[in-house]
Formats: C-alpha cells, structure tokens, sequence
C-alpha cells in the first residue's frame, strides 16, 4: 500500500478544506474506501477522517420531514422509529443492502459516494475510464451482466451499487453540502450523482473539498411505499434490478450510474396514461450490452408491479 497521510478534522470546515487538497480522500465508515486502497484503486496521498463530527443525529423537521446527518450509519438510520413509520421504504431498502457488520459502519453519506462495483474497474489489468480516464471501457463487449440500459454511453456502461439512494430517490431527498469556504448548498438528489456521457470519472455534482452534512426527507408522501430488488442470492447481493415506490414517485436502481428516476413513467401516469404506457415510456431508451438483456422485461415487469401497488 502507497504510504499516505492521515488527519483527524476537527470541525466541518476544516474537514472540507483538508478534503479539497490534491489526492484527498474522506473516510467515514471505510466500507469502500479501504477495499479501494487495499486492491490500488485508490491511491490516496492524504486520508481525512471525519468520524467526530457531529454528524450522527436523525432529526425532525420544522417541515414535517426528517433530517439524516451524514455519519448516521446504516443500521441507526434503518432502525430508527421514524424512518419504519413514515418512511418504511428507506428502511426495507437499507436493509436489502449488504450486511448486518457492514451496515453498521456505513454511513449515509457514504452510502451515496460509493463507487461502482464494475467488475473492471476492480481489475488494474483492464483498460476503465473511471479508474484512468480515456483509457477505455472494457466492460463494452465483456462480461455485462450487472451492467447499465439506461443513460449509459461508449465511454462507461456501470451501474451505481446504492440500494438507499434509490429509495431517497423516489422520497425527492436533497443532499446538504459544504465547502472549505463553509458555503452550503442543497443538491436535488436526482441531480446529485452524474451519468457517464464521455467524463465517467466525474461521479457527482460535488466540487472538490465539497462536504455531505447531511440528507433531508420532505414530508412523507401519501400512499404505498414498497422496495423491490432483484438478485443473484438473497443477502450481500447488489441489485440486478430494484424498484422503489413513494407514492406516485418511482425510482429505479441497477439500471444507471446513478439511482434512475422514473419520471417519463410518472408524466405518462399524470396524464392519464395506463400501467403499460407508463412502463413503455420509461423504458423506451433502454439499450442492453450482451449478457444484460435480459433486464429489460424484468426493469418493465418490476417498476409494473410497483405502479399496481401504488394505484390499488
């Protein structure tokens, strides 16, 4: 491993001017990071932890919604009353994801920043444009199975692994922000993470030094809530294809490199348009690449299922 150098930041500020040196890294929970650095990956010549923050509180508010901190663990956020009550579908997507150690180091904020898990971009022998970029997508033309039919481009077909940002997706959550400066920003979350286009590299819409603080939830909607995933085993298993329901809001993960929101579906259905309008519309873009094809009719019949659940 490349020797590199650790802080401890002392307050957010601080943390995000640390972060924004040349080959920073933030670490929080590490579920990522360290299995990055460990396989080279990531090299980085300066390791900020951040974990004394106080970033850790689930609260309400003034709104009626709920305001997650960033370094609120996956198991804190899942078990919280408030989150099972009135936002069930946050809670049952946590839970589909990973594993119970696991769960309770991961961190909300990094849930959100974890990189794909692109079987190439793991490989250091094969050419990946979001390890080095314009050196090429090995995955055009290999083993795609878990990879991308929606928003994908010749420089990157990868899918984003997040099983709570599909949910937040669906919830219209914004991303809190803050920089070395301590300007604050509030980031749409369906805006939040980029598509590949020719810059895969380019992850998010975060500045560099750019901070999560925290992740807030309007009010909860009215209707169903449900999260469907579809995998190759029944636990520690990334999404194939999964689905999340708020509502009238619908929400899509395994199909992009970012959670994939459902909005064509949703016109279709506010307009007046039947389940399999809807579901066409939505879909109308999709492109497999060999192995994946088969995500098609499972991405149509799933997000199906859900706007039948949520129009009962």
């Amino acid at each position: 491993m490349k020797p590199f150098r650790y802080e401890r930041a002392k307050d957010v500020v601080e943390a995000a001017r640390l972060a924004a040196e040349p080959g920073a890294k933030v670490l929080a929970g590490g579920t990522n990071l360290l299995d990055l650095m460990k396989g080279e990956i990531e090299a980085p010549d300066l390791v900020v932890d951040i974990n004394r923050l106080p970033l850790k509180a689930i609260e309400e508010t003034a709104g009626g919604g709920l305001r997650i901190g960033a370094l609120a663990t996956n198991t804190a956020v899942a078990s919280d009353e408030r989150v099972r009550r009135l936002y069930p579908l946050l809670s049952r997507a946590i839970l589909s994801g990973a594993s119970q150690q696991l769960r309770n180091k991961a961190t909300t904020a990094g849930n959100l920043m974890q990189r794909t898990r692109c079987l190439y971009f793991y490989d250091r022998t094969k050419p990946c444009n979001k390890r080095v970029p314009g050196s090429g997508c090995s995955a055009l033309g290999g083993h795609t199975r878990m990879h991308g039919i929606l928003g994908t481009s010749e420089a990157c077909i990868a899918t984003h692994p997040s099983d709570m940002a599909v949910a937040l997706t669906a919830l219209d959550a914004t991303v809190e922000t803050v920089d070395a400066a301590g300007v604050e920003r509030r980031h749409d979350i369906t805006e939040f993470h980029a598509l590949p286009a020719a810059s895969p590299h380019l992850e998010t819409q975060l500045t560099p030094g750019e901070l999560i603080t925290a992740v807030t939830l309007p009010p909860p909607p009215e209707g169903v809530q449900t999260y469907r995933k579809v995998r190759d085993r029944a636990s520690f298993a990334f999404a194939l294809i999964s689905v999340a329901a708020a509502g009238k809001r619908f929400a899509l993960g395994g199909v992009a490199l970012k959670p994939w929101r459902a909005r064509q579906s949703e016109s279709v259905l506010t307009e007046g348009g039947d389940f399999e309008q809807a579901v066409a519309a939505e879909l109308s873009q999709s492109r497999h690449h060999g192995k994946n094809a088969f995500k098609i009719p499972l991405a149509k019949r799933l997000l199906a299922q859900a706007i039948r659940e949520a129009h009962q």
